[in-house]
């Protein structure tokens, strides 16, 4: 705890050190795989880490207008884009800043397939596909459950491709492990592999959780080798988000209050769930607390049990329950773990609730404030 002891202001911290070993590791799979793994900027986007990234990977995906902008202007290099629909008041500037462009439908496709070529002539197309397979077992992230509003079955395929489409992209993993893509792979390529002698390229999507302790890395890497040996006129590309900032850094919180009723005392801080972790609602998952124990179920009576409550006036902004080895003191410094990907994200303003500050703890362990946020931050949005 008393690493972040002298930090007054709610924050999230990128830790150096730890984000350069992720992306060296992944690097080294892109090498020995013959992959290109790129940038989800929906788990990470913290675009002043773009020095840092673009010494070890040269592209990143988007799936917006504003991420296609992102990745154009400030890590430098075009998208490679996917959105579930594009929209005729985005689509141009899209296709400007993109290297790749996957459409979701071949409705989308037939509208805007000879737009995009005329406005980018070295434009590379791809559909995404529907393998009707995910191991994922929470629905909310399962892109492939049933009416899933993802890609295209194989029945819908046209036996002979349209000229301008190269490749396929294909997602159904969250935080997977390298054996579930093992059983991807014969789902995707028993309902797809016969348009496989028509492309150029193919996209594996992200939640390949490479990072993870205990993450079988020679087979993944053997998945791919055998994949080239099948197919080896196809380039392979994987866009983990995770990946890349798993484990990289905290949520940095203070105790405001504590408070009981009916036998339940909970430390309310000045972070909320809500606004800065939403993920732990809306999954939900239990995140690790430094120094203290998850109790995942009901709440548990144990000396120094706490309840953490968040800072909005949702009722529902808290999570049971954390045993510690003392007694909360106000004031006190709560460190939630793994607190980087898809957090910073995600933040909202709702109830007027700031965001944390950002900031960087250096290899030569210095901090530095990458941003804090004020009040005109929260006006503007209301604009």
């Amino acid at each position: 705890m008393d690493t972040y002891g002298n930090i007054t202001l709610p924050t999230y911290i990128v830790e150096e050190e730890k984000l350069r070993r992720n992306l060296a590791l992944i690097s080294k799979v892109s090498k020995e795989a013959d992959v290109q793994v790129i940038l989800a900027f929906k788990a990470f986007a913290l675009w002043k880490t773009f020095p840092i990234f673009r010494e070890y990977i040269t592209a990143t995906t988007a799936s917006s207008l504003w991420e296609a902008e992102l990745a154009y202007k400030e890590f430098g290099t075009p998208a490679h884009t996917y959105s579930p629909a594009y929209t005729d008041n985005d689509i141009d500037n899209i296709a400007r800043m993109s290297s790749h462009l996957t459409f979701n439908s071949l409705s989308q496709y037939e509208r805007f397939h000879t737009r995009v070529k005329a406005i980018n002539k070295d434009l590379e197309i791809g559909l995404r596909i529907n393998p009707e397979y995910s191991e994922v077992e929470t629905l909310i992230y399962n892109p492939c459950a049933p009416g899933t509003r993802f890609g295209i079955r194989n029945n819908a395929l046209p036996v002979q491709l349209p000229d301008d489409i190269s490749g396929f992209h294909c997602h159904c993993h969250c935080e997977s492990g390298s054996e579930v893509f093992a059983r991807s792979m014969t789902h995707i390529e028993e309902k797809f592999a016969k348009w496989f002698p028509q492309l150029k390229w193919i996209n594996f999507g992200g939640g390949h959780l490479m990072t993870r302790n205990g993450y079988d890395l020679p087979l993944l890497i053997n998945i791919i080798k055998g994949f080239h040996e099948r197919y080896p006129w196809l380039k392979v590309i994987l866009e983990p988000g995770s990946a890349f900032a798993w484990q990289t850094g905290v949520l940095v919180a203070h105790v405001v209050d504590i408070v009981e009723d009916g036998g339940i005392r909970t430390a309310i801080l000045d972070v909320s769930f809500t606004c800065h972790m939403p993920d732990c609602l809306e999954m939900p998952y239990w995140p690790k607390v430094r120094g203290a124990e998850c109790n995942e179920g009901e709440y548990c009576n144990a000396p120094h049990t706490y309840r953490l409550g968040g800072n909005s006036c949702l009722s529902g902004d808290w999570m049971q329950s954390w045993k510690f080895d003392h007694e909360l003191q106000i004031g006190e410094t709560i460190v939630f773990e793994d607190m980087i990907h898809y957090t910073t994200v995600k933040t909202n303003t709702f109830n007027g609730i700031s965001h944390p500050a950002i900031a960087m703890l250096h290899c030569d362990g210095s901090l530095e404030l990458l941003r804090t946020f004020s009040y005109q931050d929260y006006r503007d949005r209301m604009d």
